[in-house]
């Protein structure tokens, strides 16, 4: 498995022969403006460039949307990628939307489902705490995470936009990932708090799967995330927690073996 972060929770996944775009946010920096209602939301996203050319990141076999917020499937992203591109959402809804944009190939993420033998399993997430989703839940909507898992290759939980909660727990246990994605740039709705995870989430994932390798993804490309890589790195090496948490920077690959 060969793991690519590309930019904020846009990742190239390269698993069992089979090339996946997750999550593409591809607009030049600084094209929308910044999210109302959420910190430095003067500033335009994305905050910072793509690390490669865009053509390198149309050149896959699938493309997996967690859900449909613009900083996860983006305008540019409808543009740009083909139309006949496979595409899995994680509901009909979804598929919807994003049907809705011409795309004619758009299969929706079950229990499991099967991709030429890699096994594509979603699992639930949510976007804030009880109290945020109990205040502004109808606009954080339902958000997903994916599952893949192969005999070839060691399984990978992407967790998608959640905070650390029972959803997590629960896919951690019983899928006994070995490595996972987390997005941990701590994105906040003021006055709400976080809807991806912080630091403290971070650890506690960390401790509850204590065979799995993390990559902290989502960080440093989005107004309203205000987690930076050199704080989280910080607070790892405080709590003795960095030896199995990969941060990496825009562009920066990983080579798994199972």
């Amino acid at each position: 498995m060969k793991f690519t972060q590309i930019r904020n929770a846009t990742l190239l996944i390269e698993f069992a022969g089979k090339k996946l775009l997750v999550d593409p946010m591809l607009a030049d920096k600084g094209t929308y403006p910044g999210f109302e209602g959420t910190p430095n939301s003067h500033l335009n996203n994305p905050l910072v460039d793509l690390p490669c050319p865009i053509e390198a990141l149309l050149d896959v076999d699938a493309v997996i949307v967690t859900h449909t917020h613009p900083d996860h499937w983006d305008e540019v992203a409808k543009q740009v990628i083909p139309k006949d591109m496979l595409i899995f959402a994680q509901h009909q809804a979804d598929a919807d939307v994003i049907g809705q944009s011409g795309f004619s190939d758009i299969r929706v993420l079950a229990n499991r489902t099967d991709y030429d033998g890699i096994s594509l399993s979603i699992t639930n997430g949510q976007h804030g705490s009880d109290e945020v989703m109990a205040v502004i839940g109808e606009r954080m909507g339902e958000v997903s995470g994916v599952v893949l898992a192969h005999p070839d290759e060691p399984t990978l939980y992407i967790a998608g936009d959640t905070v650390w909660n029972p959803f997590v727990q629960s896919s951690i246990e019983q899928f006994q990932p070995e490595i996972i994605v987390l997005n941990s740039g701590d994105a906040q709705v003021t006055g709400l708090g976080p809807i991806i995870m912080n630091k403290e989430d971070v650890l506690t994932v960390y401790e509850a799967a204590p065979n799995a390798t993390i990559i902290a993804s989502h960080m440093e490309a989005v107004n309203h995330a205000v987690l930076t890589r050199e704080a989280l790195r910080q607070y790892l090496a405080d709590n003795q927690a960095m030896d199995r948490v990969l941060i990496p920077e825009d562009g920066e690959c990983y080579l798994f073996a199972h």
